[in-house]
């Protein structure tokens, strides 16, 4: 039985490229969401053995639509396609659940191998993050932890992508009152009291792009 896929993107003409070459491979894509929100649904509704996402998508990141994904399809493997080589962000990958960290610049067949290996439960990096991580466990690399709770992650970026604190409420289907608490809450954490502070965070987290 082949592999059954979700492919999540916001770049339709690198999605469906992205759709083709895996296919050669007689994996089976069943489904495309193109940002993190629609990919968990999709998840959720399709029970892929593996998700490939884009870290930088709209509305809800790759990494914590990955950690959505654990949750409502737990048979599912999840796999973040993105540019970021810096420790910070594959460490919290893997603090997240995911199997398989690819870099955008590696050639497809190291997509491939990801993939097969994540079906498997195994864990796969692009072989130019591997060394990075290595010497983190090996205690030559000191990485605060991230401090923001995923809630709040989610918050910031929507934010950070010009939505109003109602419209953050409806899309994570929590109270305004509760929106604008975990808004303030994460401004205080952050030390940032102004909407284009949180943005540039934001960016420098690799929740949006520039």
């Amino acid at each position: 039985m082949p592999i059954r896929l979700l492919l999540a993107d916001d770049h339709l003409m690198f999605r469906q490229g992205l759709k083709t070459l895996i296919e050669r491979e007689a994996f089976d894509v069943v489904g495309e969401a193109s940002d993190g929100r629609e990919a968990v649904q999709l998840a959720r509704a399709l029970h892929p053995d593996v998700a490939v996402l884009d870290l930088a998508m709209p509305l809800l990141n790759g990494l914590d639509a990955a950690r959505e994904i654990t949750k409502v399809s737990t048979r599912t493997r999840t796999i973040l396609l993105t540019m970021h080589t810096e420790d910070q962000y594959v460490m919290e990958a893997l603090r997240a659940g995911v199997r398989g960290y690819v870099l955008k610049t590696q050639a497809t067949s190291d997509l491939i191998q990801a993939i097969r290996e994540a079906s498997k439960g195994a864990i796969y990096l692009s072989p130019s993050v591997s060394r990075s991580i290595v010497d983190v466990y090996l205690g030559k690399t000191d990485l605060p932890p991230i401090s923001l709770t995923p809630r709040e992650r989610q918050v910031l970026q929507l934010v950070a992508e010009g939505k109003t604190t109602k419209e953050v409420a409806v899309l994570l289907e929590i109270s305004v009152k509760t929106a604008e608490s975990h808004r303030t809450r994460l401004m205080e954490k952050l030390d940032i009291h102004e909407t284009a502070g949180l943005v540039r965070y934001a960016i420098r987290a690799g929740l949006i792009q520039p």
